[in-house]
């Protein structure tokens, strides 16, 4: 597993947040990157009636978009500047319904390679100060080196 304690130099810290504004579904969703750090990313996304499914709970798109977007951006972290990230593989389970104020989805690298990362993911559902793990899942990551992003 990656040491997020080490710090995350600023310059990588800016590289992620700038290709996480570059995505326009999550600018759609109203999704926010609210922790980056070595190896691992926060992204939460505020309820809103439109990222429901016919139960009122958010919708399992909306979960996994960003679920993916966090691990995502995990693995960035810790990938060379001038190059890019793409998702090779994910699986979720989803092990709850998802209701609340908002979602938190974690994504953490587990293991860092040179051409592939592997990443764990976690949506939690949050509402006022209680948190409900409602989605697990694993990825797996690309490094596009010498391909940065557009």
């Amino acid at each position: 597993m990656t040491d997020d304690t080490l710090p995350l130099p600023a310059a990588a810290q800016q590289r992620v947040r700038e290709s996480f504004a570059r995505q326009g579904l999550m600018a759609h969703l109203g999704a926010e990157m609210t922790q980056v750090s070595r190896g691992r990313v926060v992204i939460v996304l505020p309820f809103r009636e439109e990222l429901t499914q016919q139960h009122g709970f958010f919708h399992a798109g909306g979960t996994s978009a960003i679920a993916d977007s966090a691990g995502g951006y995990a693995g960035f972290t810790l990938f060379p500047e001038g190059s890019s990230v793409l998702t090779v593989e994910f699986k979720i389970n989803l092990i709850a319904s998802a209701e609340g104020d908002r979602l938190e989805a974690v994504g953490t690298v587990i293991k860092s390679g040179r051409t592939l990362t592997v990443c764990t993911l976690e949506v939690f559902a949050c509402k006022g100060a209680g948190r409900t793990l409602v989605a697990v899942g694993q990825q797996t990551l690309i490094c596009l080196e010498g391909k940065p992003d557009r």
